[in-house]
């Protein structure tokens, strides 16, 4: 099943940033470039730095320059978030490209990659709850806490990899089709920001 391909990518792709936990440390992709493998990695490997600058920046001692420089890597980070997205749609898209569309076929309403991106960071959210429960430093009241949403992060994994793996059954059936539509991002874009637009010229 792709969804526990992608899971299983995910979590080797956080296991490796937790050696060092740095978000300054080089990247190294081990998957070919040619291969869906590759984009499941870069994937999150942008979520795991980006859910660590979203640490970082909330640290009331922050120096307000240092933030200031962290929301532009924030920013940047999300736009590389959305065209990891869009690569992972397109190869779903070439892969399905011969499929017999049926007559009574229905659009879902996202994507494949907007799911597995979803997939992705909820990898993040199992891999820091169970670090939470492992802690030794914590109350049993806290651990406590930490084991019962550790336990509904696990049901939703179940519920969303399902989801998935129909979804892909789905669109490789003909039963559903694929419509991808290209980033509408406006903040990034020195034509369409009104801040950005005023500084041209």
């Amino acid at each position: 099943m792709f969804s526990e391909l992608a899971f299983k990518i995910f979590n080797q792709s956080i296991a490796t940033y937790h050696i060092k936990d740095d978000v300054y440390q080089p990247f190294e992709n081990p998957f070919p470039k040619d291969k869906v493998e590759h984009l499941l990695y870069r994937k999150n490997w942008i979520d795991t730095v980006q859910w660590h600058y979203e640490d970082i920046i909330r640290d009331p001692e922050i120096d307000p320059i240092a933030a200031l420089d962290l929301k532009r890597k924030i920013d940047a980070s999300n736009q590389d978030r959305t065209d990891l997205v869009e690569y992972i749609d397109s190869y779903f898209l070439d892969k399905f490209k011969s499929v017999a569309v049926n007559d009574n076929a229905s659009i879902n309403t996202e994507s494949p990659a907007w799911a597995i991106d979803r997939l992705s960071i909820l990898a993040l959210k199992i891999y820091h709850m169970q670090d939470e429960v492992d802690r030794k430093d914590a109350s049993s009241e806290h651990i406590a806490k930490c084991e019962a949403k550790l336990a509904v992060l696990k049901e939703q994994k179940v519920d969303l990899s399902t989801a998935i793996d129909q979804l892909l059954s789905d669109i490789e059936s003909g039963n559903k089709y694929m419509k991808v539509y290209k980033q509408m991002k406006m903040y990034n874009d020195d034509e369409l920001n009104p801040v950005l637009r005023g500084q041209k010229g």
